[in-house]
């Protein structure tokens, strides 16, 4: 199968040769363009699109989502595709609301990216398993939950999600990439907004216990 134009932007040199190696022996396509940062990307594929991007999120200066959401404006019809170590629900939930069509986490093997890459040609959303879970979960979630739960940002529900299956401040920082400050900080935040003054009186104000 033959696509016409493939992009990587990914700001790791190691991830972002090995990747258009990977691509260039497995997949018959006519342009290969590389680019290590957002604004970059975003300049050149304004004025000349690719059929099919594969954007990193955590860019130097703007970030993946970001770029991909200005060029999916530009250019509806360009494919969007996400490899990126992120894997909580509020990244994953932002970067297919910026039009994302395929989310992978970095740990896919190479392989699977290549197969990924030719089911997006094909009209597929390709995501990794882990992913597709992340996203049922957060459906699941909101059903089980209540208006309470709902007045909750995003990131706050993951926390007193995260809490509701008993792991500790250290271990929701480590999942979520944040600070430990970070999660404290949420935290406080939403005992104020659900007037409690205990992890159990959230959970149980929130429907999660």
């Amino acid at each position: 199968m033959k696509i016409e134009s493939i992009a990587i932007i990914e700001d790791d040199e190691k991830v972002r040769h090995y990747m258009a190696e990977q691509i260039q022996l497995q997949v018959d396509v006519k342009e290969l363009r590389i680019f290590g940062d957002g604004e970059t990307a975003l300049k050149e594929l304004a004025s000349a699109p690719v059929e099919i991007a594969l954007f990193d999120i955590n860019l130097p200066g703007m970030n993946g989502i970001e770029c991909i959401q200005r060029l999916k404006i530009l250019h509806p019809r360009m494919q969007m595709m996400v490899l990126t170590v992120y894997d909580n629900a509020d990244t994953i939930f932002n970067a297919l609301k910026a039009g994302a069509t395929s989310y992978l986490l970095k740990s896919t093997p190479p392989e699977k990216v290549i197969e990924a890459i030719f089911e997006v040609k094909n009209g597929g959303s390709p995501i990794s398993s882990q992913i597709a879970r992340k996203v049922i979960e957060a459906f699941a979630l909101r059903e089980k939950t209540n208006e309470y739960f709902q007045e909750l940002s995003r990131r706050e529900q993951e926390i007193l999600e995260q809490l509701s299956k008993g792991y500790r401040y250290k271990e929701i920082a480590d999942k979520l990439y944040v600070s430990l400050e970070t999660v404290r900080t949420h935290i406080r935040n939403i005992y104020e907004k659900l007037q409690v003054n205990s992890r159990v009186d959230a959970l149980k104000k929130t429907g999660l216990l």
